[in-house]
């Protein structure tokens, strides 16, 4: 796997300044509040909201702020956002889907074209890429300090479909029904999570040499880094 893993990407920008954590915050504030406005305060009966706390946690979002974020939105606070996907391809025709949530579509569409234009790719049409990718929980823990075949069999005893070592990281693909059972279960054996939430695993991966594979992780880093853009997948190796 690369060296440039979307995980390890996670990793550094937790430990990166207080205004790039802030800006992880404002994101998962989003997701919160418009699973709250879709389903309900209550993540007992909003899949949705229990999911995205379990993403807010293992960003480290403190319980203080996820508590405050959903009762505003259950007071009806806050902006309307609209959730929205993008598909394209990156430099050496890498599928990319760009999950976003937004209070201005025209703004967060012109960001998006911008950055692929921009940086080599091509922004195409709904379901150009998405048909190379499945909906999953993904689950990811830090290497260190954990032993590979313990968190492996631990995964696979909590129902896990597959288990892979990215670089320094254990990544955990569960069927997006099984992925609340299989979070709670590690969770409950002491394990703590660089990332967890339900995201798009590609089919395939390609394999690019590490000069055109660095093309596309720049465009993948800006397009990270914009306020409107919730999660970035892509099939990169």
């Amino acid at each position: 796997m690369s060296g440039h893993s979307k995980w390890n990407n996670i990793k550094r920008k937790k430990e990166k300044t207080d205004a790039q954590r802030a800006k992880i915050f404002t994101k998962i504030g989003r997701e919160l509040a418009v699973a709250v406005k879709e389903g309900g305060a209550d993540p007992n009966v909003n899949s949705k909201l229990k999911d995205a706390i379990a993403k807010a946690k293992s960003n480290n979002v403190p319980n203080d702020n996820i508590e405050r974020i959903i009762k505003k939105a259950a007071g009806g606070d806050g902006n309307d956002y609209e959730e929205i996907t993008y598909e394209g391809y990156g430099p050496s025709g890498v599928a990319i889907i760009i999950e976003t949530l937004t209070d201005n579509r025209n703004r967060t569409a012109g960001n998006i074209r911008h950055y692929f234009s921009k940086y080599g790719g091509n922004m195409g049409s709904t379901g150009c890429v998405s048909f190379m990718f499945k909906e999953k929980g993904i689950i990811v823990i830090d290497a260190e300090d954990v032993d590979e075949s313990k968190i492996e069999e631990d995964a696979i005893e909590a129902g896990a479909g597959d288990f892979i070592v990215d670089d320094d990281c254990y990544v955990i693909y569960t069927d997006k029904e099984d992925y609340s059972s299989v979070h709670n279960y590690l969770e409950e054996k002491g394990y703590t999570f660089v990332s967890s939430e339900i995201g798009m695993a590609p089919d395939n991966y390609v394999t690019l040499p590490d000069e055109e594979a660095e093309k596309v992780n720049v465009l993948l880093d800006i397009l990270d880094e914009d306020e409107d853009i919730k999660n970035v997948w892509h099939n990169l190796k």
